[in-house]
């Protein structure tokens, strides 16, 4: 086999990650209170010494994304003016929105409006189920889900496709911080850079199939009458894994592609038919005003951590979501940079920032204002929600409309063609990352390889699945992992946002492709990437 088409394993991630994930299930299992507990005091203490970071750091990432697309640098073509797309700009999206907020987008779509407009913090004093709840509910629901995730992975997925593509730097994330480490990207700096965030991709990718294998455990309870519980969760699990596995190990061309492809088709025909078939005037109205409050409060709602009141809702929730974010931003944003070469700057921008945020922007307004108007007129969503848990939600909310069996049923394969999307981009990510290949961007992992970083990731979930009970669920811990792997990781970002500005600014220096005579990269880190 010829060199540029070998990969091998990277011991230094292969070896500490496979160790670490053993420790965390077996810790898991035997102590998952005091784990949770000590998860518990890790996550207090982000939220109290650096919850100014967390929230200002979206806002940073965003500029920094809006001024790279609108300025003379969007028309840098990621890979040289002779380098081709992979991808047309559908596929583009359709995997840009399916491995970015897609699977979240099905779960919360309905349980997030409903939760904040008819539980608001007790500190803003608003009356539940008033209007002025609900306006609150729609722009805390879209700050999480719109811009500000995308921006992360954005802020990511450019500086790594630029590094790559551009500098000739291997394809990791900590090749970023190449401006910062030089050559020592290639040693201990890189293996800490890229086993941190290796350890959090996979805890949420664990943590979204199981949150995801017990919202479709409760809609096969609900359509055909089985009990749900832990033998079911497993069956789900199981063959979500396999499909997953088995496309990823089929590569990018004919897995993802063609998962990503009819999931957002699923998507669009789902978003019709509810905005069809549901209020639509109400719809139209309560999006409109939302946006606008959206719009308004942006930055207050960004911004607020209650330093006087000292109320633990911005830690539940704000702080919360960025560290998920923050967990799923540097891997996520390198399988977008995967399959950006041939775009420019300005192009990745639109595509993997400004149209799948809009995308969910339009989401929420359309399923958010159903489920409120079917709320305020009697339909007992958010009772059903507080009697069976938030993976009902969206199977209450869908018996009020037409053939409510079908689009359960077709909700239902959504749920599952979205997990397995977003565990296949994973799962080829996470291979790339530990894997070491002369232009690896362009190489696909070792099949077995990926094989392996799926199992693991599915026993994460059915082990925590298993461990469920008591005060504490497993979700909840592996949940907790992730927000925990999201604080180094927003120290990581914020780095690497800067060093990644400073490497496509000072192009001249860096793009050995667009300006080879004044562009200087170490030749020894060069050479990982000819």
């Amino acid at each position: 086999m010829s060199k540029i088409n070998k990969a091998n394993l990277r011991m230094s991630i292969f070896i500490p990650m496979s160790i670490i994930f053993i420790l965390a299930i077996v810790t898991g299992l035997v102590a998952p209170e005091a784990f949770f507990n000590a998860e518990n005091k890790i996550a207090e203490f982000a939220f109290v010494n650096f919850g100014w970071l967390f929230q200002i750091s979206g806002n940073i990432f965003l500029f920094m994304c809006i001024y790279l697309m609108f300025s003379k640098y969007g028309d840098i073509k990621l890979g040289g003016k002779d380098a081709k797309p992979e991808l047309s700009y559908w596929n583009w999206f359709a995997i840009s929105l399916c491995a970015g907020i897609g699977t979240g987008i099905l779960f919360w779509g309905v349980v997030e409006p409903l939760t904040h407009m008819y539980a608001p913090p007790d500190f803003l004093g608003l009356t539940p189920g008033s209007e002025a709840a609900a306006m609150f509910s729609m722009t805390q629901t879209l700050i999480h889900w719109t811009y500000i995730p995308y921006a992360m992975y954005a802020i990511a997925g450019i500086g790594i496709a630029f590094a790559v593509y551009n500098a000739k730097l291997p394809f990791q994330v900590s090749s970023m911080l190449y401006p910062l480490f030089g050559r020592k990207i290639k040693g201990t700096v890189g293996a800490v850079v890229d086993n941190i965030c290796l350890f959090a991709i996979a805890g949420g990718v664990a943590a979204i199939l199981g949150v995801g294998t017990m919202q479709i455990g409760s809609g096969l309870n609900i359509l055909t009458g089985i009990q749900t519980g832990k033998a079911l969760w497993i069956g789900i699990v199981a063959i979500i894994v396999a499909t997953y596995i088995i496309s990823s190990y089929t590569g990018l061309q004919r897995g993802i592609r063609w998962l990503s492809d009819n999931n957002a088709k699923l998507f669009m025909v789902m978003l019709v038919f509810v905005f069809i078939f549901g209020p639509t005037r109400f719809i139209l109205n309560f999006g409109t005003q939302s946006t606008g409050h959206f719009i308004q409060n942006f930055f207050e709602r960004t911004h607020y951590l209650s330093p006087i009141d000292g109320s633990p809702w911005p830690r539940w929730w704000p702080i919360y979501y960025w560290a998920i974010w923050l967990a799923y931003a540097p891997l996520s944003g390198m399988f977008f940079a995967r399959i950006s070469k041939g775009r420019t700057i300005k192009q990745f921008m639109m595509v993997n920032l400004v149209l799948p945020a809009t995308f969910g922007l339009i989401w929420f307004s359309v399923f958010g204002g159903a489920a409120v108007n079917l709320q305020m007129n009697g339909a007992g969503i958010f009772e059903a929600m507080q009697a069976s848990g938030n993976e009902v939600a969206v199977f209450s909310f869908l018996k009020n409309f037409p053939l409510s069996g079908v689009t359960s049923v077709i909700y239902i394969v959504a749920i599952y063609v979205s997990i397995v999307t977003l565990a296949d981009s994973m799962t080829s990510t996470i291979s790339s990352l530990s894997t070491t290949a002369f232009n690896s961007a362009e190489v696909e992992p070792p099949g077995k390889v990926k094989i392996f970083w799926g199992v693991v990731m599915s026993s994460l979930a059915i082990i925590n699945l298993l461990a469920a009970g008591g005060k504490i669920s497993g979700i909840d811990a592996t949940k907790q992992i992730s927000t925990v792997a999201g604080f180094p990781i927003l120290f990581l970002m914020v780095v690497m946002a800067f060093t990644s500005m400073y490497m496509i600014i000072k192009q001249e220096k860096y793009d050995v492709v667009n300006c080879p005579e004044t562009a200087i990269i170490d030749e020894e880190v060069l050479s990982e990437a000819k």
